[in-house]
């Protein structure tokens, strides 16, 4: 069959993310030697280019994955619902190829996104499910009874993780990667899905699974490497936390360096105290950039959220860390559950204690569905059971407004370069867009670290 894989996401602040996904969903049509042609958003100067690709091509069958639902910004919140309903509009006028939607955002609130943009079927975690979805359509079978796979009233089956998945082919090719080579060069690689952690607002094991399936280390080395080969500067793994499983992180980062892999790399942490000696292995096999998702620096509030840190832990990781000359930086997640004004400020107060890092700064906490914080809400009566939150919706504190929050936390970074609030927003973008025209690779945050 000929089928079209669309990637509706075009956030580029602060920097372009590659639509790792597609590459699975790609190898895994491959098997069945289906004539895949994939459309990122991000590749056209206007939408109208959709109703050119779909003309000249004659799918059977798209796939409309959708990454994000909202901009998650508590203050000045962004609903991506219409630019999708534009894109599903102008496919619709093209052509009449059954749409089957896809991707992270879709399997959050999947019955809500099928009945506002009138899909024929919808993928409900892993996008490789796509591959019996197909064999289905062309036996002549009712895809309905296959796990993960839903129809436009919402039937279907709760789907379970997948098992081993195949490797995602190196995805860069001229028509696929050339926007993200030339926007930083940056391409993305995901050694393992699954998240074993309890953080109350995480939508992770509800799209992965709790279970860590870890890729085998030369494979993904030979992927990795396959980036290389095809122009990317820098190399970002897309895990939940890398340093989930300490064993197998350190066996693909020496998988790494044994491949032959030189660009420079980076990925997401949890802040936890890891066995001696790690973050200088994985520094000496290429990683330079550290994400740490610390979200607060008060333990009651850290214990409220459900991490599973102290306060104590964060500042031996991060000299873990910078002991072993990476760069550093920590996420913080304002005005969730037990936070006050008091909780602020000794936030606050203790970030200044974090030496040679940068701090992205967020204030309101999202609620998603099938998480404990969504559970939580609907106990302490801030939504019913039949509100609608595909619209953002934002926990409220009983010790503190988001507005008062973000204030206090303007107040303190103001006239600080390495204290980015909100992302840094629209400004921010624009700075890195420049550096990136100028030659520079990689999330480029190191050159505000102080």
């Amino acid at each position: 069959m000929r089928v079209l894989l669309v990637s509706a996401n075009t956030v580029i602040e602060p920097y372009p993310v590659y639509p790792l996904g597609l590459d699975y969903v790609t190898a895994a049509l491959a098997q069945d030697h289906h004539d895949v042609v994939r459309l990122d958003m991000n590749d056209l100067t206007d939408d109208g280019g959709i109703t050119a690709v779909v003309n000249r091509f004659g799918p059977d069958v798209i796939g409309l994955s959708l990454r994000n639902i909202d901009n998650t910004d508590a203050l000045r919140p962004v609903s991506f619902i219409p630019r999708y309903r534009r894109i599903m509009a102008m496919l619709r006028a093209a052509c009449d190829a059954p749409v089957v939607l896809g991707g992270s955002g879709f399997t959050l609130f999947p019955e809500a996104l099928m009945r506002i943009l009138a899909a024929d079927f919808g993928i409900v975690g892993e996008g490789e499910r796509m591959r019996e979805l197909l064999a289905a359509l062309q036996n002549g079978q009712t895809p309905i009874g296959i796990p993960g796979i839903i129809e436009r009233s919402g039937r279907g089956v709760a789907p379970v993780p997948l098992g081993a998945t195949p490797l995602p082919a190196a995805g860069a090719g001229p028509t696929v990667a050339d926007y993200y080579l030339k926007q930083g060069g940056m391409l993305n690689l995901q050694t393992k899905r699954g998240c074993p952690f309890r953080c109350i607002y995480c939508s992770y094991p509800h799209i992965e699974g709790r279970t860590l399936r870890g890729q085998p280390p030369e494979q993904l080395a030979q992927a990795a490497l396959a980036r290389q080969q095809a122009g990317a500067r820098y190399l970002f793994v897309t895990d939940s936390a890398f340093n989930a499983d300490s064993r197998h992180s350190l066996e693909v980062a020496r998988a790494f360096k044994a491949a032959g892999l030189t660009i420079p790399w980076g990925a997401f942490f949890a802040p936890v105290r890891m066995p001696d000696g790690y973050f200088h292995t994985l520094a000496e096999c290429g990683l330079e950039h550290v994400e740490f998702g610390t979200e607060a620096l008060d333990n009651a509030v850290l214990r409220s959220y459900g991490k599973p840190f102290t306060v104590a832990d964060v500042f031996a990781a991060h000299m873990q860390a910078r002991d072993a000359g990476l760069h550093v930086a920590h996420y913080f997640l304002f005005a969730g559950p037990g936070e006050d004004a008091q909780t602020v400020r000794a936030t606050l107060e203790n970030i200044e204690m974090l030496e040679k890092t940068v701090l992205f700064l967020f204030c309101g906490m999202r609620i998603y569905p099938h998480t404990a914080l969504y559970r939580q809400a609907l106990a302490e009566g801030q939504l019913s059971p039949r509100r609608p939150i595909l619209a953002p919706v934002f926990y409220r504190p009983a010790g503190i407004s988001i507005a008062k929050a973000a204030e206090l936390i303007e107040t303190h970074a103001r006239g600080r370069v390495h204290w980015v609030h909100a992302g840094g927003g629209q400004a921010s973008g624009e700075i890195l867009q420049r550096m990136y025209r100028k030659g520079y690779s990689g999330p480029l945050w190191e050159f505000l670290a102080r």
